[in-house]
């Protein structure tokens, strides 16, 4: 009877798997009548750049000019991408720069927003409203237009669309933090700056890892301390310990009097620096910070008990650090809080690239059929080697698959419910494979409950364990009043940045003392910074 069971189980998993995936191309055929993705009647060619990973290796031959992605695109659209030179990712932007300043520039590129603005002002783009009107697919228009509203007006200038911006989703800085070594010490997370100081003190003398050695490191840090307001939220800098005192460095705010400030300079981000200055002192901070060859090898090697990254620090280094020690719960949570118990987060513009056409070429809608078929098909064959690769999703991506994922898992909603949401391109596979990689009480998320040898347990763990930290109720979102970087601005703003981190950086590691601050705040505002404080009020005048 149970043999019957099974195989009529069986033969139905593959009737719904069969029809599945019939209607998948149905769809595909169906879609690929509509002028989003329409074929050209002769080829068409399409030359790009790209960058690649020296270390990647291939084990079925695959190389940046031939893979599935060239190939599909071949097939699909009929156009033929030919790459006129790689680089490695570190050299990408020297190249683009130099091909930008000799204006010997491809059909299209991916460029960074100094690198836009350069091309704006240099009259080398083509414009693109026409060709996203008529050719994005309903999908792209419901990511540019939807929750991610105003990227497009990015892009657009003097009614111009001159660029395909990138749309990234809503995310920060928050505390990873070893759950096992709290628990083996009896100790709770750290809320505020004193508890973290008390807390990575025990981590640091209390021996966590059991080995009877004092090897152990407080909090794991680079040599970026921070995140500036034309950047993103990245892993391993200070953000959340600054953001503490209240303290937004790298940062255009609204001062009191309603005018803009540089963050930088503000009298918290002085209070902040002596805080940091007594962590490292005390040993509590990583000693090799910024000097390692990476600052993740002590995450992965099982040294460090904290660190601060958005929430795919679950994709990344965590299942590097369970390969060796598959019993380290890192959990992540919204804190220290500040003194009014806020957890204060700098939230970053969607748009951190570009893809860019060059005037003049014949078929920038080719830009925009490709976008539409990587869009569409990036869960089928992944982002290696994807031409134009320029992340494209809804602002809440990520809060919105935690919350399907955590509904589903509570059985207060099913994957059927989630039906039609296209523009939530990983969402299908989310809720399809959650059921192998969590294991109940699906509320509970310390590591033994999780299947972490599924391939798919990276992404699901930087949802439930890192995205549930996006409906933190503590949240304070901060936002910068001025997110562009043109011209004379972007040149003054490298060389200050540089300094600032570099000042910042000795203050620290105790090289210079703290009184280092005041004078750097002074030769700031002596060196362009009370100049570019100037042009970004008149910017925001506009």
């Amino acid at each position: 009877m149970l043999k019957k069971r099974l195989k009529l189980l069986v033969s139905i998993l593959l009737i719904l798997s069969v029809s599945a995936c019939s209607q998948g191309k149905h769809d595909k055929v169906q879609e690929e009548e509509l002028p989003a993705f329409k074929k050209y009647d002769v080829p068409t060619e399409l030359n790009i750049v790209m960058g690649v990973d020296p270390n990647y290796k291939s084990y079925t031959g695959e190389t940046p000019a031939n893979n599935p992605w060239i190939q599909t695109i071949k097939d699909k659209l009929n156009v033929n991408i030919q790459i006129d030179w790689f680089a490695i990712h570190e050299n990408m932007d020297q190249r683009i720069d130099l091909a930008i300043s000799s204006n010997m520039l491809p059909d299209a590129m991916v460029v960074s927003t100094y690198q836009f603005n350069q091309m704006v002002e240099a009259d080398e783009l083509e414009d693109l409203a026409e060709a996203y009107e008529q050719y994005a697919s309903p999908v792209m228009k419901r990511i540019m237009e939807g929750a991610n509203a105003g990227v497009k007006e990015d892009v657009t200038i003097n009614g111009k669309m001159l660029a395909l911006p990138s749309a990234n989703p809503e995310d920060f800085s928050m505390m990873w933090i070893r759950q096992d070594w709290l628990d083996r010490l009896g100790l709770a997370p750290p809320s505020n700056m004193e508890e973290l100081k008390s807390v990575t003190k025990m981590f640091v003398e209390g021996d966590p890892d059991g080995n009877g050695q004092k090897d152990t490191i407080g909090i794991a840090a680079g040599s970026s301390l921070y995140d500036s307001f034309n950047a993103g939220p990245g892993s391993f800098n200070l953000n959340p310990i600054f953001s503490a005192y209240d303290s937004y460095p790298g940062f255009w705010l609204k001062g009191k009097n309603g005018k803009p400030v540089y963050g930088s300079i503000q009298p918290e981000t002085r209070i902040a620096l002596a805080a940091l200055r007594e962590l490292y002192a005390k040993g509590l901070i990583d000693r090799e910070m910024g000097i390692r060859e990476t600052e993740a090898e002590v995450v992965i090697e099982g040294k460090a008990g904290i660190f601060f990254a958005p929430s795919f620090g679950g994709d990344w280094p965590i299942p590097e650090a369970l390969k060796n020690n598959p019993r380290a719960n890192w959990q992540a949570y919204a804190l220290p809080l500040n003194a009014g118990g806020k957890f204060n987060v700098k939230m970053f513009r969607p748009t951190q690239s570009f893809i860019v056409v060059r005037k003049g070429y014949e078929h920038p809608e080719a830009v925009i059929k490709i976008a539409n078929l990587t869009l569409r098909d990036r869960g089928e064959y992944g982002d290696i080697f994807q031409p134009l690769q320029n992340m494209l999703v809804p602002r809440d991506e990520i809060s919105f698959s935690v919350r399907a994922l955590q509904d589903v898992l509570a059985g207060k909603r099913e994957a059927g419910n989630f039906k039609g949401k296209t523009e939530y391109p990983m969402l299908a596979n989310d809720l399809e494979v959650i059921n192998n990689i969590k294991r109940p009480p699906y509320d509970n998320t310390n590591i033994e409950y999780w299947n972490i040898r599924d391939g798919n347990f990276r992404r699901a763990y930087s949802l439930l364990v890192g995205g549930k930290n996006l409906y933190d109720p503590n949240l304070n979102k901060v936002y910068g009043i001025y997110n562009e970087c043109r011209n004379s601005f972007a040149k003054q703003w490298k060389y200050l940045a540089d300094e600032e981190m570099d000042v910042f950086t000795q203050i620290i590691m105790g090289v210079a003392p703290l009184e280092k601050f005041d004078q750097w705040v002074q030769n700031w505002k002596l060196q362009g910074g009370e100049q570019m404080t100037g042009e970004v009020a008149e910017a925001i005048s506009l």
